[in-house]
């Protein structure tokens, strides 16, 4: 188990669903991975990449909702420019998607 945290830690982390409305290719990316343009409603259109090619096609991922860290400074990754993090459940050396069980409003929040 991690470090444990306060709540007032957690509460600082903005979770929140979009839908994924963009699926590219990363052939520049060390290991594997997929571009993703995410739709948060009225936070926006973010940009992330994912290292997902393994279990997920991209028309498999294209208008698939996702839970994703919207609060991150942007990060540089190769000539790509990440502004969020999709979140997934690491099992061996695969991700696997969180999502909402139901349609929820893009920009929704997780708590």
């Amino acid at each position: 188990m991690s470090k444990t945290i306060q709540f007032d830690d957690f509460t600082k982390v903005d979770i929140r669903v979009g839908t994924i409305i963009e699926v590219n290719d990363f052939p520049e990316a060390r290991n594997p991975a997929y571009q993703l343009v995410v739709d948060f409603g009225d936070l926006g259109v973010k940009k992330t990449s994912a290292q997902i090619t393994m279990l997920y096609k991209k028309e498999d991922l294209l208008n698939r909702q996702v839970l994703a860290v919207v609060n991150f400074p942007k990060k540089q990754i190769g000539k790509f420019m990440s502004d969020c993090l999709v979140l997934g459940a690491v099992d061996g050396k695969d991700v696997i998607l969180l999502n909402p069980e139901v349609l929820v409003k893009n920009g929704s929040v997780v708590s």
